[in-house]
């Protein structure tokens, strides 16, 4: 039904959009890579055209958080590859629940590393860093003030010390702090005092440079009049920020948001795409009951009745600016089918964020890796389980074998083709035409000059029969795409054979 109603949407609005778009002149694409998953460059979408949201495949258990020093209450992941090897981060800690109310927590929280080189196989590495009961032979990588959350990034901004090539941010006493490395290993303060504060700070709290606006970025957790919220704010210098604002949401209810996960999208980084988790208190009907382990349900209750009956799961909102997201209402990733120790309060908190592995079909293209938590807070240990999507895959503009279409705004382009992301059924297909800003179609380049397009990769030039649009470049044009049984996930102009 949603689907229905955006593409409805789109098409009611389209004369004004049109009017409104001429107006202020052709978007401007160069030759940058542009999701299809926000209205950003769409006018119209006709017949049965409409956004598609797609969910990540489970994958495997890469982590079982089963050390003395980890546990059950293990989370806050941060994922990021780093030349040859990927990263990860995240908060060691365990809970019991106690059967006559409250909770056990038998050691601190720390902070702990593993890494892959494929993203797929990850090691637990002896880092000899900080004793645990008498031994340093563990993967802790930081402990005290900033555990609970730390999150770390590299720094790829210009001019960046070397002992500051990595950074981190974590939540300890008085607020927000900062934290420098020159290898990702080996950790500091990056001053005394905290970074940030006034906030509430208490889940996964994030700091990154923002290639496309020269700046750092920071998106925390607050408190709006009791519901949990998502604040943003910016620095020139990691150490001094701006008055963290709240976010803004196009169609969205308010909802409790525990993290965020908010991150320039690695082949567009002029989109941010965020994974916050939706917290959700059911009470207890029957089907609470019905969930998987009610005992333990019961017994989590017993310490706070929020801790058995609350629920969790990601979302998927995207920005053009940082601050005003689209944000996808249904879930991204649900608690899935019901199994031993899933549906439960801490469940499906996407780590910071989706990186590049290879697939598991041979001869298949690489696909984005996602990592998810399960099985929390409960038994010895939280679990991290992989998930994938196809590259640019979260949202796609989909028509059915009877046909839709889409009209972009007018646009100027660079580059001497245009390429897709798309995929279509074998009796399906994808043609596109190139029309004036006033909706004429150009000469050499109608619908019936488009060679049909079907299959499925990420990156398909489009061909016309006796013409090559690089030769349209810097001139305002609209695109019309014609579709059957077809998604188109991303498109991009780019020189030739790249």
């Amino acid at each position: 039904m949603r689907r229905v109603l955006f593409a409805a949407t789109v098409g009611v609005l389209a004369m004004s959009a049109m009017a409104s778009a001429q107006d202020a002149g052709p978007v401007s694409l160069g030759s940058r890579l542009e999701l299809l998953a926000d209205d950003y460059l769409i006018e119209n979408l006709s017949g049965g055209a409409a956004f598609r949201m797609h969910h990540p495949v489970p994958r495997e258990i890469v982590l079982d958080h089963n050390e003395p020093w980890e546990g059950s209450g293990s989370g806050y992941h941060t994922v990021f590859q780093d030349g040859p090897l990927y990263r990860m981060y995240y908060k060691a800690w365990h809970l019991d629940v106690l059967p006559a109310g409250g909770v056990n927590i038998p050691h601190d929280t720390v902070a702990a590393y593993a890494h892959s080189t494929d993203g797929i196989h990850w090691v637990k590495p002896n880092l000899g860093l900080f004793e645990y009961e008498g031994s340093k032979d563990n993967n802790i990588v930081w402990v005290g003030k900033g555990s609970h959350d730390f999150t770390p990034f590299k720094d790829p901004r210009p001019g960046c010390p070397p002992d500051e090539l990595y950074k981190a941010a974590g939540y300890g006493e008085g607020g927000l702090y900062g934290f420098k490395s020159a290898d990702g290993i080996h950790w500091s303060f990056i001053q005394d005092a905290p970074i940030m504060t006034g906030y509430a700070f208490d889940t996964q709290n994030l700091v990154f440079w923002d290639e496309v606006r020269n700046e750092y970025r920071a998106y925390v957790r607050d408190f709006n009049e009791g519901i949990r919220g998502i604040r943003t704010a910016t620095s020139q210098d990691f150490r001094t920020w701006t008055e963290a604002q709240w976010l803004e949401y196009v169609d969205s209810p308010v909802e409790q948001l525990y993290t965020n996960q908010v991150k320039p999208y690695y082949r567009a980084p002029h989109i941010f795409i965020g994974f916050p988790s939706r917290y959700v208190e059911r009470g207890w009907p029957p089907s609470m009951e019905a969930l998987p382990n009610p005992e333990h349900r019961h017994l989590r209750s017993a310490a706070s009745d929020r801790y058995g009956m609350a629920l969790t799961e990601a979302l998927l909102m995207t920005s053009r600016d940082g601050v005003r997201f689209r944000r996808w209402n249904e879930a991204f990733l649900p608690p899935g089918i019901e199994r031993a120790d899933n549906w439960a309060y801490g469940d499906n908190y996407i780590a910071w964020h989706a990186v590049e592995t290879e697939s598991a079909m041979e001869g298949a293209p690489k696909e984005l890796s996602l990592y998810a938590t399960e099985s929390y807070w409960t038994g010895n240990s939280s679990k991290l389980r992989r998930y994938t999507l196809r590259i640019d895959g979260f949202v796609s503009i989909e028509a059915p074998l009877s046909g839709g279409e889409i009209l972009t705004k007018p646009l100027v382009f660079e580059g001497a083709e245009l390429v897709l992301n798309f995929a279509t059924s074998a009796a399906g297909n994808i043609r596109v035409e190139v029309q004036s800003p006033d909706g004429q179609p150009v000469q050499g380049f109608a619908l019936d000059d488009c060679y049909e397009i079907f299959g499925d990769a990420l990156a398909r030039p489009v061909a016309w029969k006796n013409a090559a649009i690089g030769a349209l470049a810097g001139q305002p044009v609209r695109l019309r795409f014609v579709m059957s049984d077809a998604d188109l996930y991303s498109l991009q102009f780019r020189k030739s054979g790249e």
